[in-house]
């Protein structure tokens, strides 16, 4: 039994001699191994940032379309007989910094109302609400101090039909 285990001890130690001259051989011809690949702690789990909401949230529509065309400035300069009442000609400046300048034509007598709402549609501010004569018409506004830096929209709404314009207010 003693010869048995001797040559077991010599096997093991030949072959860890055979491994040990295989991984110097391979250091010569080959880059050396990363040993931070290696390690005894197991990997993190890859998390997303972006919160997952659980539950029913109903996605909000609003009621109107708040988005406005690229080219409306080239569609309002010619003037339509479509029936519309309200055409707005200029919005300016944008963006606002103390004043805002609005020129629009009415076809008709009709009231108007001017107000400034927040992305989702909230009112914010209330700058007209009034009668006015048809006719081309520039109306100036002292935009609020309690109205923060931010994207906004103006509504103007004159005779039940009602136009969205983007403004950036500084």
């Amino acid at each position: 039994m003693k010869i048995n285990r001797v040559k077991i001890a010599l096997n093991n130690n030949a072959a860890f001699l055979i491994v040990m001259l295989l991984l110097s051989c391979s250091s010569i011809f080959a880059q050396k191994t990363d040993t931070s690949k290696f390690s005894v702690r197991p990997k993190a789990k890859a998390f997303s940032r972006i919160p997952v909401i659980k539950g029913s949230v109903q996605p909000y529509k609003p009621s109107y379309n708040i988005y406005s065309s690229t080219d409306a400035h080239a569609k309002s300069s010619v003037k339509e007989k479509s029936g519309k009442t309200l055409t707005v000609l200029k919005i300016y400046p944008n963006p606002v910094v103390e004043q805002l300048n609005i020129n629009l034509r009415l076809e008709k007598e009709t009231s108007l109302s001017i107000k400034i709402t927040d992305l989702l549609g909230n009112e914010v501010v209330t700058l007209a609400n009034e009668r006015i004569q048809h006719g081309e018409h520039t109306k100036t506004y002292s935009v609020p101090a309690k109205l923060n830096a931010g994207i906004y929209f103006l509504r103007i709404v004159a005779g039940g039909e009602p136009v969205i314009r983007k403004i950036s207010v500084l």
